[in-house]
């Protein structure tokens, strides 16, 4: 009835069972007995280790049926052997094709979750991966404009639609593709750039809280801007006010902005990217705080120890460094390298300063970053106050059931 049947065992059993597509049955992907399956319990992924046999013929990329050992329905979603996670569920109803409807109802219901929490801003996250059930499909707004991330086989070969769609959908001035990412590597797809929709100047300004800042979707980091943080700048109300502030990998400036905006009477911004540095000052200048914000350039480990032997002192300093790990093999490095910045900042603040501290490195769990903070403080001999502790922003959804939707932790600390 299925065709060919194979174990799944290496990438080489794998390339058995898949051929030209032929036949008219979806393949079925069937789980192995005998062990916990995550995907059981709502998270979208199976991993090749966790699959017992495929029946059926598919190409990589093709929508697969997922049963139980038992064979029982489990899901849908798309495969590809070439990948660690061999299937991504997209649907767990039995009777739901994946056609362009399915994928214009997925993109609507992100659409109006989004329009019911985004609020003071003219750009968002509009689908978040898994989190919105479009599994490695990232769409931002940047004002009129998208950007396109699709990170796996899978989606991509839906690419086409999904473009289509949001053009149907939102009608932007232009779309733009960042599918620039390593991550894409693993998925044996291309790293590509470009317009989708345009061409148009990729450098495009947005508003957001009251304040405007230029976004560079075509050169800039992920898809451009760092919109997961928007929430977590408004911390600096409060605790800016007349301070010192120093904003370490700064990045476009925007935390040293809110600060400028909060009040403070100094800030400081460090990054080791000049490209960017020249943005933050352009952004500074834009909101009126051109003579509040300077920035320079260099390692921001660098800096911190060359300050403290210096003798300078910030009565606020963040610290909001790109992911140190993205894979658990490397996670002791990324401990120890957060626990340096931690610990040199701390050595930069007086007793009652404040320092705003966050990780977006998802192996970097918020019980394990509070004991590295506690740690450093141990070393330098100093106590932490905790303030609040935040997370990324409501358009970067959280799926409960697949913790990997969980990345950035945001602490506000007062130190003494």
């Amino acid at each position: 009835m299925f065709g060919k049947t194979a174990t799944i065992g290496t990438i080489a059993g794998l390339l058995n069972i898949y051929g030209a597509g032929e036949g008219d049955c979806m393949a079925v992907v069937k789980l192995t007995r005998g062990r916990h399956h995550r995907v059981l319990n709502g998270h979208p992924w199976v991993y090749r280790t966790e699959v017992e046999d495929i029946h059926g013929h598919f190409n990589p990329g093709d929508v697969v049926e997922v049963v139980d050992h038992r064979g029982r329905f489990v899901g849908r979603g798309y495969i590809n052997p070439s990948s660690q996670i061999l299937v991504r569920l997209l649907t767990r109803e039995q009777g739901e094709k994946i056609d362009r409807e399915f994928f214009r109802r997925r993109l609507m219901a992100a659409l109006e979750y989004r329009r019911r929490v985004v609020r003071h801003t003219n750009a968002c996250r509009l689908v978040f991966a898994e989190a919105d059930f479009l599994p490695a499909l990232i769409v931002d707004r940047f004002g009129d404009y998208l950007s396109v991330q699709t990170l796996a086989l899978g989606i991509d070969v839906h690419k086409d639609t999904i473009v289509e769609l949001l053009d149907e959908l939102l009608n932007p001035a232009g779309i733009y593709e960042r599918n620039d990412v390593p991550v894409r590597e693993l998925e044996g797809l291309p790293l590509v750039t470009g317009f989708l929709k345009g061409p148009f100047n990729p450098l495009v300004e947005i508003e957001e809280n009251g304040l405007r800042f230029l976004v560079d979707l075509a050169g800039g980091q992920k898809t451009g801007y760092f919109l997961d943080q928007r929430e977590n700048r408004l911390a600096l109300e409060g605790l800016a006010g007349g301070a010192r502030v120093l904003d370490c990998f700064c990045h476009t400036g925007t935390f040293s902005v809110y600060a400028a905006r909060f009040g403070a009477r100094v800030v400081l911004g460090i990054d080791v990217a000049g490209d960017a540095l020249k943005m933050a000052r352009e952004n500074a200048a834009r909101n009126g705080f051109g003579q509040v914000c300077t920035f320079r350039e260099g390692n921001a480990f660098d800096e911190l120890r060359a300050m403290d032997r210096a003798g300078e002192r910030f009565d606020l300093i963040i610290l909001d460094p790109p992911a140190f790990t993205k894979s658990k093999e490397a996670l002791e490095g990324a401990i120890r390298g957060y626990k340096e910045i931690n610990l040199r900042a701390m050595k930069l603040l007086p007793s009652g300063g404040f320092l705003v501290t966050c990780s977006c490195s998802y192996h970097m769990t918020e019980d394990l970053f509070l004991e590295v903070l506690l740690d450093a403080a141990r070393d330098v001999g100093r106590q932490l106050r905790l303030v609040e502790m935040r997370r990324q922003a409501k358009d970067h959804p959280m799926l409960l059931a697949s913790p990997e939707t969980y990345y950035l932790k945001c602490f506000v600390l007062q130190v003494f």
